[in-house]
This record gives structure tokens, sequence and C-alpha cells, in this order.
């Protein structure tokens, strides 16, 4: 069972957005349950009396201890890539119902297990695009930086998604200074990866490439309003299933002359844009105290 969110809801005449939702089953071992779920990657979101409700990505999931034990359905956890299907697999070879493999009928890649009071669970990954799903948390701590790309086109609809929520992002006193550059032309795309060697290669390898740019006459913050922008842009793409990779040192004239950029105007980045090749792992990271320092 899969919650989703509900983008608007009329109450008495008034809307209410971004509302989301819990789907909860009796258990007769709480504690158990609870365990096995918090086994599988699930963190606690809330505990109340007999009931705990558990975090999966954007799915909440609900246990109340009762002394019946509800069964019906299928829990599904969904995920990015094959590869985590099978890393999921892997964990849970024991209990798995069968090993991984494609769905034709569904076009999914998927397997099946039991919890520990025998409800089905299924863990996959949609084999096509999905529209955006990821909570904000969750979107943080995945995105990775993509430097190979599949050998499809990026549709004209998901762009502007993406643009409709690029347009929101801030800026010093409203300026809006930013604006984009979309890149389709082969020759154009090697050009611009030819600029820093290796650092702008996977310019060459992406459908597209968008320029993020900003206008000094607009906002005396123009250099600052241009990396919020781009960097709101590289979150809304990963939320659309979309690769990206912060290309630094673009802010050149020979990207400006070919790209039709007035010469004062400011380039943040050049990204490449496409659906990853492959995601590779996060790579190690200091912990959290030792980033942080506090002025008394």
């Amino acid at each position: 069972m899969i919650v989703t969110k509900k983008p608007k809801l009329f109450i008495s005449g008034e809307s209410v957005e971004n509302m989301s939702g819990i789907v909860f089953f009796k258990t007769k071992d709480l504690m158990k349950i609870k365990e096995f779920y918090l086994s599988i990657g699930a963190t606690v979101w809330l505990e109340q009396g007999n009931c705990v409700i558990l975090k999966h990505g954007n799915l909440l999931l609900g246990f109340c201890k009762s002394e019946t034990c509800e069964k019906n359905g299928v829990i599904t956890f969904f995920y990015r890539t094959k590869e985590e299907v099978d890393l999921a697999y892997r964990g849970l070879r024991e209990i798995a119902l069968d090993e991984p493999k494609e769905n034709e009928k569904y076009h999914i890649y998927h397997f099946f297990a039991n919890d520990p009071e025998n409800r089905t669970i299924e863990f996959q990954c949609f084999l096509y695009p999905v529209k955006p799903y990821e909570e904000g948390e969750e979107l943080l701590k995945t995105r990775r930086s993509i430097r190979y790309f599949e050998n499809r086109d990026v549709p004209d609809e998901v762009l502007w998604r993406i643009f409709e929520v690029c347009r929101l992002s801030p800026t010093a006193k409203n300026s809006q200074s930013y604006y984009f550059v979309v890149i389709r032309d082969k020759k154009t795309l090697e050009l611009l990866a030819s600029l820093r060697g290796g650092s702008s290669a996977p310019l060459s390898r992406a459908p597209i490439a968008v320029a993020i740019c900003s206008d000094p006459e607009l906002s005396m913050s123009h250099v600052q309003d241009g990396c919020i922008a781009a960097y709101h842009f590289i979150l809304t793409s990963w939320l659309h299933g979309l690769g990206t990779c912060w290309i630094a040192d673009m802010d050149r004239i020979q990207v400006k002359e070919a790209l039709g950029i007035p010469k004062e105007h400011y380039v943040a980045t050049v990204t490449p844009v496409g659906y990853p090749a492959k995601i590779p792992e996060a790579s190690l990271r200091r912990m959290t105290k030792e980033m942080i320092r506090f002025v008394d």
C-alpha cells in the first residue's frame, strides 16, 4: 500500500494543500512488528501508547496493538533503481518468497516476502519514469552528481514541470534575476564539453544541458541569485528522476558567445541533464558534530 499526496482537498469551501496519509494495521505483537520494519530500513516517526507509526521514504505505516491481526493487501516499498531492490533482497533472502525479477505486465522489477505476522510485503522499482514522490529529507540525502546518462530524450513536459518549480527560487529583494538556457544542439554540447577537459566532459554525454544565468542589472546579488536558482534546478531535476552535475567555472566568454548570453551576465553553471545510466554510491562524509561550531 502506497500513501500518496493529494494536491488539494476542499473542506467547508476552503482548500487544504499537501495533505499526507497513514496506512494503519492491527497487530497482535507490536514490538516484534516494530523491530522487523526497523530492520528493513524504516524509522520511528511517532509512538502513541499502543500504536507506532513508522516512516519508510514517504510512506507512513502505522501498527496498533489489538487482539486481532490484519493481513489484507500488500505493503509495497519502492526504490529508484534495480540495484536498490537487489540490495534489499540480499538482506531479506531468508524470508523472500522469490528472487527479484522483471514483471512485464506492470513493467516493474520486484520480489515478495512476508513479515512476522504473514503480511505480504513487496520490494520493487518502476522500469519507467514516474511522477515525483520523494519527500524533502529523502530528496536531499539521495541526490547524486551524475556524469553518465541513458540514450533517451528528456520530454518537454518534464522540463516545463521542473521550470514551474524553479521559478519560485528565492532572490534578493525578489529581483528574479535568474534565467535558464536549454541546450539541445549536439555540436554546442560538444563545444561546451571541451572547455574544461574531464570536468566538463559530462556535457557531451547528456541529451541536453541547461545553463543557469543571472542579470546584474536586476540584482546586486545576482551571483547568489544564480547559484540558488541552479541548486533549485538540480534538486527539482532529481525529484523528477533526472540526473545533473554542477560544472563549475563556466562563466566564460566562450560559453556566453556560444549561447547568446550577454557578456556582463553571470553563468552560475552549465549542467548536463538526462536520465542516469547509473547512480553512484554516496561518498564518505564528515560526522555532523565535525561541521558545527557554536558562538556563545
